[in-house]
């Protein structure tokens, strides 16, 4: 039998395929390189090349070739893990790697930030203290100043006593002043504001009896009951309490040695009653002048 002749065997690819693979991988290689460069943190850059450099040898051929772009195949993967390595080489889960420079100023701000605290809680154990300090004083000047009005009531009773003033004067006191009530209606007529004659005398006795006190504070207040008033005259309560304390004080300024300079009047008017406004007998206490004699500590200079 005859033998079948041998086939030629299929053609390869051109020649030039070759040179045209080895050109497509050289762009593919460039391609990765300027991907790799551009997606790169320069400072992280240079850090990383350095610590490759010195500790793994990495890139052999050195930081310089690779800040140029002259990467050499080997060193083409490592470009891709640029941030990973950086970021495992400065965080520890999440935090920055603590450098000594960062240590010192942590303490600093630590103990800046204890200092501060303390600062503040001294100045508020200050501010407790002299609030303490204020409200102790206080209260001793308090004290002083009532037992020198007690003190003051007692002595004008006495006087009170020599002068037989036995009616129509009550006398009190508290931290500020010694108070005398004089009742009205031996003072004044109904609606008016002119001092009684019949009650010249126990004017000028109680006049004598502020003699003794003509350094200290006086005031006099007039008061009414609520009953209403309108004349040519006193348009209402406030006018006509008003007119009767100015009647008082300008009788004892008159008639004595006691100084202008420390006395003042003042209407209240039926806004400050002492007794129910509802019965006769109330709006009859409630017609009244009040005399305060102030202490030293509430006097004025």
């Amino acid at each position: 039998m005859a033998k079948r002749p041998q086939e030629d065997p299929p053609k390869g690819s051109p020649a030039w395929m070759a040179t045209f693979s080895d050109l497509m991988n050289l762009l593919l290689c460039f391609f990765v390189l300027l991907f790799s460069m551009s997606t790169v943190d320069a400072e992280k850059f240079q850090l990383v090349i350095a610590s490759l450099q010195s500790s793994f040898s990495v890139l052999p051929s050195g930081g310089s070739s690779v800040g140029d772009g002259q990467l050499i195949s080997s060193g083409i993967s490592q470009l891709e893990n640029f941030d990973v390595y950086f970021d495992a080489t400065t965080t520890e889960d999440g935090n920055t790697e603590q450098t000594p420079e960062n240590e010192d100023e942590e303490e600093e701000d630590s103990s800046q930030g204890t200092e501060t605290q303390d600062q503040a809680l001294k100045q508020e154990e200050q501010t407790q203290s002299e609030a303490q300090q204020q409200k102790e004083a206080q209260e001793s000047v308090e004290e002083q100043a009532l037992a020198e009005s007690e003190k003051m009531a007692e002595k004008i009773e006495e006087l009170m006593e020599e002068e037989s003033i036995t009616s129509g004067v009550k006398i009190d006191f508290t931290t500020q002043y010694v108070q005398l009530t004089l009742n009205g209606a031996l003072l004044f007529e109904s609606g008016q504001s002119d001092i009684k004659e019949e009650a010249y005398t126990l004017v000028d006795k109680i006049g004598k009896i502020l003699e003794n006190y003509d350094s200290n504070s006086i005031e006099v207040e007039g008061h009414t009951d609520n009953v209403p008033i309108s004349t040519e005259k006193y348009a209402n309560n406030n006018v006509l309490s008003a007119f009767r304390a100015l009647s008082v004080m300008e009788y004892l300024t008159d008639t004595t040695s006691l100084d202008p300079a420390k006395m003042k009047a003042s209407g209240r008017g039926e806004y400050e009653p002492i007794a129910d406004n509802s019965t006769s007998k109330g709006r009859a206490k409630n017609r009244r002048v009040e005399i305060n004699i102030y202490n030293s500590f509430y006097s004025e200079e």
